[in-house]
């Protein structure tokens, strides 16, 4: 798969995150949104990265687990 097709499709799946991918070719994600304290204090980070774009995708959902424990 292409490049800018994997980018559309994480995009797509996580609509809250920007996602790029570095000119040294590891993959990134940064929130749109500031985190509060209780949503840092449960390990919620402004911005992940991966090798690829599955560990990507992994970080994403660990963070989404994250984010809704802290809201909950």
């Amino acid at each position: 798969m292409s490049f800018d097709r994997h980018l559309a499709e994480i995009a797509r799946e996580f609509p809250d995150w920007t996602i790029w991918r570095s000119d040294a070719g590891r993959w990134w994600a940064t929130r749109h949104h500031p985190l509060t304290s209780t949503q840092r204090e449960a390990g919620c980070a402004m911005t992940v990265d991966a090798d690829d774009p599955e560990g990507l995708r992994e970080q994403l959902r660990d963070q989404g687990e994250r984010f809704d424990g802290a809201v909950s």
